[in-house]
Protein backbone atom coordinates (compact mmCIF):
# COMPACT_ATOMS: atom_id res chain seq x y z
CA UNK A 1 0.00 0.00 0.00
CA UNK A 2 1.22 3.50 -1.22
CA UNK A 3 1.17 6.52 1.00
CA UNK A 4 -0.06 9.95 -0.88
CA UNK A 5 0.57 13.39 0.35
CA UNK A 6 -2.36 15.54 -0.52
CA UNK A 7 -2.43 19.11 -1.36
CA UNK A 8 -1.70 21.55 1.43
CA UNK A 9 -4.86 23.01 2.53
CA UNK A 10 -4.04 25.77 4.81
CA UNK A 11 -1.93 29.08 4.33
CA UNK A 12 1.31 29.22 5.41
CA UNK A 13 4.16 31.86 4.31
CA UNK A 14 6.44 31.14 1.77
CA UNK A 15 9.68 29.73 3.82
CA UNK A 16 7.53 27.19 5.79
CA UNK A 17 5.43 26.14 2.59
CA UNK A 18 9.54 25.60 0.93
CA UNK A 19 10.84 23.73 4.14
CA UNK A 20 7.65 21.75 4.30
CA UNK A 21 8.68 19.88 0.67
CA UNK A 22 11.88 20.45 1.05
CA UNK A 23 11.70 17.92 4.26
CA UNK A 24 8.81 15.62 2.29
CA UNK A 25 11.55 15.12 -0.58
CA UNK A 26 14.28 14.08 1.82
CA UNK A 27 13.07 12.36 4.95
CA UNK A 28 9.64 10.88 4.22
CA UNK A 29 8.56 7.90 3.25
CA UNK A 30 5.82 8.69 1.14
CA UNK A 31 5.02 7.60 -3.06
CA UNK A 32 3.33 10.91 -4.36
CA UNK A 33 2.67 14.41 -3.53
CA UNK A 34 0.32 16.75 -4.55
CA UNK A 35 1.53 19.96 -4.70
CA UNK A 36 -0.13 23.92 -5.38
CA UNK A 37 -3.17 26.01 -3.79
CA UNK A 38 -6.64 23.87 -3.44
CA UNK A 39 -8.84 26.13 -0.94
CA UNK A 40 -7.86 29.80 -1.85
CA UNK A 41 -6.72 31.11 -5.47
CA UNK A 42 -5.10 34.62 -3.38
CA UNK A 43 -3.06 32.45 -1.45
CA UNK A 44 -1.03 30.96 -4.71
CA UNK A 45 0.92 34.22 -5.31
CA UNK A 46 2.50 34.05 -2.18
CA UNK A 47 4.57 30.99 -2.38
CA UNK A 48 3.43 30.14 -6.38
CA UNK A 49 7.41 30.63 -7.12
CA UNK A 50 8.88 27.95 -4.69
CA UNK A 51 6.45 25.48 -6.59
CA UNK A 52 9.28 24.45 -9.68
CA UNK A 53 11.96 24.00 -7.19
CA UNK A 54 9.88 21.83 -5.17
CA UNK A 55 8.77 19.83 -7.74
CA UNK A 56 11.87 19.29 -8.96
CA UNK A 57 13.48 18.37 -5.52
CA UNK A 58 10.55 15.79 -5.46
CA UNK A 59 11.10 13.71 -8.06
CA UNK A 60 14.97 13.80 -7.43
CA UNK A 61 13.86 12.08 -4.49
CA UNK A 62 11.89 9.50 -6.13
CA UNK A 63 8.29 10.76 -5.29
CA UNK A 64 5.52 10.90 -8.21
CA UNK A 65 4.04 14.43 -8.39
CA UNK A 66 1.06 16.16 -9.28
CA UNK A 67 -0.38 19.42 -9.18
CA UNK A 68 -4.36 20.04 -7.36
CA UNK A 69 -7.05 22.01 -9.08
CA UNK A 70 -8.84 24.67 -6.98
CA UNK A 71 -11.93 22.75 -5.30
CA UNK A 72 -14.59 25.62 -6.25
CA UNK A 73 -13.50 27.90 -9.19
CA UNK A 74 -15.93 30.85 -9.13
CA UNK A 75 -14.04 34.04 -10.89
CA UNK A 76 -12.25 34.19 -14.35
CA UNK A 77 -9.27 34.50 -13.05
CA UNK A 78 -9.59 31.17 -11.53
CA UNK A 79 -10.56 29.94 -14.76
CA UNK A 80 -7.79 30.76 -16.27
CA UNK A 81 -5.54 29.76 -13.32
CA UNK A 82 -6.91 25.86 -13.99
CA UNK A 83 -6.16 26.05 -17.42
CA UNK A 84 -2.46 27.14 -16.39
CA UNK A 85 -2.18 23.71 -14.13
CA UNK A 86 -3.73 21.88 -17.54
CA UNK A 87 -0.79 23.23 -19.31
CA UNK A 88 1.99 22.29 -17.30
CA UNK A 89 2.41 18.87 -18.27
CA UNK A 90 2.37 17.22 -14.89
CA UNK A 91 -0.86 15.14 -13.74
CA UNK A 92 -3.41 17.59 -12.58
CA UNK A 93 -5.58 16.32 -9.54
CA UNK A 94 -9.25 17.19 -10.44
CA UNK A 95 -11.01 18.36 -7.40
CA UNK A 96 -13.87 20.28 -9.06
CA UNK A 97 -14.95 18.82 -12.57
CA UNK A 98 -14.43 22.18 -13.95
CA UNK A 99 -11.18 21.28 -14.31
CA UNK A 100 -11.74 18.29 -16.67
CA UNK A 101 -12.76 21.04 -19.80
CA UNK A 102 -9.32 22.23 -19.64
CA UNK A 103 -7.98 18.88 -20.24
CA UNK A 104 -8.20 16.81 -23.77
CA UNK A 105 -10.54 13.75 -23.99
CA UNK A 106 -7.86 10.85 -22.70
CA UNK A 107 -5.35 12.70 -21.00
CA UNK A 108 -4.49 11.42 -17.83
CA UNK A 109 -5.78 13.08 -14.70
CA UNK A 110 -5.85 11.58 -11.25
CA UNK A 111 -9.09 12.67 -8.64
CA UNK A 112 -9.13 14.28 -5.65
CA UNK A 113 -11.65 13.52 -2.57
CA UNK A 114 -13.72 16.49 -2.94
CA UNK A 115 -15.57 15.14 -6.12
CA UNK A 116 -18.44 13.11 -4.93
CA UNK A 117 -17.72 9.40 -6.16
CA UNK A 118 -19.77 7.43 -4.42
CA UNK A 119 -20.74 4.70 -7.08
CA UNK A 120 -19.36 2.35 -9.64
CA UNK A 121 -20.99 4.44 -12.80
CA UNK A 122 -19.22 7.47 -11.60
CA UNK A 123 -15.69 6.14 -11.21
CA UNK A 124 -16.27 3.99 -14.38
CA UNK A 125 -17.16 7.47 -16.27
CA UNK A 126 -14.16 8.74 -14.64
CA UNK A 127 -11.48 5.93 -15.83
CA UNK A 128 -13.18 6.48 -18.82
CA UNK A 129 -12.27 10.05 -19.11
CA UNK A 130 -8.81 9.58 -18.48
CA UNK A 131 -8.31 9.22 -14.69
CA UNK A 132 -5.84 7.13 -13.68
CA UNK A 133 -6.32 7.08 -9.57
CA UNK A 134 -9.24 8.13 -7.88
CA UNK A 135 -9.17 9.56 -4.16
CA UNK A 136 -12.68 8.45 -2.73
CA UNK A 137 -14.48 11.45 -0.38
CA UNK A 138 -13.75 10.29 3.49
CA UNK A 139 -17.56 9.83 4.07
CA UNK A 140 -17.81 6.37 1.53
CA UNK A 141 -19.06 3.76 3.90
CA UNK A 142 -17.12 0.65 4.28
CA UNK A 143 -19.07 -1.51 2.37
CA UNK A 144 -19.82 0.49 -0.81
CA UNK A 145 -16.22 1.79 -0.60
CA UNK A 146 -14.90 -1.97 -1.14
CA UNK A 147 -17.36 -2.36 -4.01
CA UNK A 148 -16.10 0.80 -5.50
CA UNK A 149 -11.83 -0.54 -4.46
CA UNK A 150 -13.09 -3.84 -5.82
CA UNK A 151 -14.53 -3.08 -8.99
CA UNK A 152 -12.19 -0.29 -10.24
CA UNK A 153 -10.01 -0.48 -13.09
CA UNK A 154 -7.93 2.36 -11.75
CA UNK A 155 -5.94 2.14 -7.89
CA UNK A 156 -8.25 3.39 -5.24
CA UNK A 157 -7.09 6.08 -2.23
CA UNK A 158 -8.56 6.52 1.29
CA UNK A 159 -8.36 9.13 3.52
CA UNK A 160 -5.56 8.01 6.36
CA UNK A 161 -5.14 11.46 8.44
CA UNK A 162 -5.62 14.84 9.17
CA UNK A 163 -8.66 17.16 9.52
CA UNK A 164 -11.75 15.85 7.62
CA UNK A 165 -12.70 18.24 4.31
CA UNK A 166 -16.30 18.57 5.09
CA UNK A 167 -17.66 21.61 2.92
CA UNK A 168 -16.41 24.62 0.71
CA UNK A 169 -17.85 27.97 0.96
CA UNK A 170 -17.91 31.20 -1.26
CA UNK A 171 -18.23 33.17 1.91
CA UNK A 172 -14.87 33.44 4.12
CA UNK A 173 -15.48 32.07 7.46
CA UNK A 174 -12.25 33.53 8.69
CA UNK A 175 -12.69 37.04 7.19
CA UNK A 176 -16.20 37.51 8.77
CA UNK A 177 -14.78 35.98 12.40
CA UNK A 178 -12.87 39.25 11.90
CA UNK A 179 -14.91 41.05 10.75
CA UNK A 180 -13.85 41.84 7.40
CA UNK A 181 -14.96 41.23 3.48
CA UNK A 182 -13.75 38.46 2.02
CA UNK A 183 -11.66 40.87 -0.88
CA UNK A 184 -9.85 42.45 2.02
CA UNK A 185 -9.59 39.49 4.16
CA UNK A 186 -5.93 40.39 5.16
CA UNK A 187 -5.32 37.04 4.69
CA UNK A 188 -6.20 36.55 8.51
CA UNK A 189 -6.14 32.59 7.88
CA UNK A 190 -2.71 32.45 7.98
CA UNK A 191 -2.71 33.46 12.11
CA UNK A 192 -4.19 29.35 12.52
CA UNK A 193 -1.66 27.03 9.87
CA UNK A 194 -3.66 23.91 10.80
CA UNK A 195 -7.35 25.24 10.69
CA UNK A 196 -9.10 27.50 13.60
CA UNK A 197 -11.51 25.10 15.86
CA UNK A 198 -15.43 25.69 16.00
CA UNK A 199 -17.00 25.11 19.18
CA UNK A 200 -20.33 25.02 20.11
CA UNK A 201 -22.11 27.50 22.40
CA UNK A 202 -21.93 25.29 25.39
CA UNK A 203 -18.24 24.28 24.50
CA UNK A 204 -18.52 20.83 22.63
CA UNK A 205 -15.82 20.40 19.87
CA UNK A 206 -17.43 20.39 16.77
CA UNK A 207 -15.64 21.75 13.95
CA UNK A 208 -12.92 23.44 12.36
CA UNK A 209 -12.38 26.37 9.75
CA UNK A 210 -9.95 27.05 7.16
CA UNK A 211 -10.62 30.59 4.89
CA UNK A 212 -14.14 29.40 3.05
CA UNK A 213 -13.01 25.59 3.94
CA UNK A 214 -14.86 23.37 6.51
CA UNK A 215 -13.23 20.88 7.94
CA UNK A 216 -13.50 18.31 11.02
CA UNK A 217 -12.15 19.32 14.60
CA UNK A 218 -11.17 16.08 14.97
CA UNK A 219 -8.26 14.09 12.91
CA UNK A 220 -9.04 11.08 11.08
CA UNK A 221 -6.50 8.43 11.24
CA UNK A 222 -7.43 5.28 9.40
CA UNK A 223 -4.81 3.26 11.81
CA UNK A 224 -7.12 0.84 12.98
CA UNK A 225 -9.13 0.05 9.62
CA UNK A 226 -6.22 -1.04 7.65
CA UNK A 227 -6.45 -4.64 7.47
CA UNK A 228 -9.76 -4.22 6.31
CA UNK A 229 -8.79 -1.38 3.26
CA UNK A 230 -6.19 -3.79 2.44
CA UNK A 231 -8.46 -6.45 1.83
CA UNK A 232 -10.66 -4.41 0.51
CA UNK A 233 -8.02 -3.75 -2.76
CA UNK A 234 -7.29 -0.04 -1.48
CA UNK A 235 -4.07 1.22 -3.32
CA UNK A 236 -2.83 3.96 -1.15
CA UNK A 237 -3.46 6.09 2.05
CA UNK A 238 -3.74 9.93 2.14
CA UNK A 239 -1.89 11.86 4.70
CA UNK A 240 -3.12 15.26 4.72
CA UNK A 241 -0.44 18.36 6.02
CA UNK A 242 0.10 19.74 8.77
CA UNK A 243 2.44 22.51 9.89
CA UNK A 244 4.26 20.45 12.98
CA UNK A 245 5.62 16.51 13.18
CA UNK A 246 4.09 15.91 9.82
CA UNK A 247 7.16 13.78 8.72
CA UNK A 248 6.78 11.40 11.63
CA UNK A 249 3.33 10.83 11.04
CA UNK A 250 4.57 9.88 8.00
CA UNK A 251 6.99 7.51 9.09
CA UNK A 252 4.86 6.44 11.58
CA UNK A 253 2.11 5.21 8.63
CA UNK A 254 5.23 3.29 6.63
CA UNK A 255 6.04 1.27 9.81
CA UNK A 256 2.38 0.65 10.20
CA UNK A 257 1.57 -0.56 7.12
CA UNK A 258 5.05 -2.70 6.89
CA UNK A 259 4.20 -4.21 9.90
CA UNK A 260 6.74 -3.06 12.13
CA UNK A 261 4.53 -1.05 15.00
CA UNK A 262 0.80 -2.45 16.08
CA UNK A 263 -2.18 0.22 15.69
CA UNK A 264 -2.25 0.62 19.36
CA UNK A 265 1.57 1.91 19.35
CA UNK A 266 0.75 4.11 16.16
CA UNK A 267 -1.82 5.81 18.30
CA UNK A 268 -0.34 6.04 21.54
CA UNK A 269 3.24 7.70 19.20
CA UNK A 270 0.60 10.15 16.48
CA UNK A 271 -2.04 11.30 19.07
CA UNK A 272 0.20 14.00 20.31
CA UNK A 273 0.83 15.28 16.40
CA UNK A 274 -2.69 15.10 15.75
CA UNK A 275 -4.23 18.39 14.94
CA UNK A 276 -7.30 18.95 17.42
CA UNK A 277 -5.49 16.84 19.56
CA UNK A 278 -8.08 13.29 18.94
CA UNK A 279 -9.11 10.75 16.20
CA UNK A 280 -11.86 9.82 14.74
CA UNK A 281 -12.90 7.33 12.10
CA UNK A 282 -16.51 6.75 12.42
CA UNK A 283 -16.72 7.02 8.18
CA UNK A 284 -14.49 4.05 7.70
CA UNK A 285 -16.50 1.79 10.57
CA UNK A 286 -19.98 2.47 9.48
CA UNK A 287 -20.58 5.07 12.42
CA UNK A 288 -21.17 8.62 12.76
CA UNK A 289 -17.62 10.24 11.83
CA UNK A 290 -17.15 11.82 14.47
CA UNK A 291 -16.62 8.16 15.99
CA UNK A 292 -13.42 6.34 17.47
CA UNK A 293 -13.58 2.81 17.33
CA UNK A 294 -10.06 2.24 19.84
CA UNK A 295 -9.96 3.26 23.34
Amino acid sequence: MQLTVGPNPFFWDAASWRDFYARLADESPVDRVVLGELVCSKRLPFYQSEIPAAVERLRAAGKEVALTSLALVTLKRERNLTAEIAATGLEVEVNDLTALAHLPQGAAFSVGPLVNVYNEGTLGWLAARGATRICLPPEVQPEPLAVLAQSSPVPVEVWGWGRLPLAISARCYHARLHDRAKDSCQFVCDQDPDGRAVDTLDGQRFLAINGVQTLSAACASAAHALPRLRTAGVASLRLSPQSEGFTEVCQLFADLIGGRISPEEFDTRARPLAPGGRFCDGFLTGAAGVAWSAP
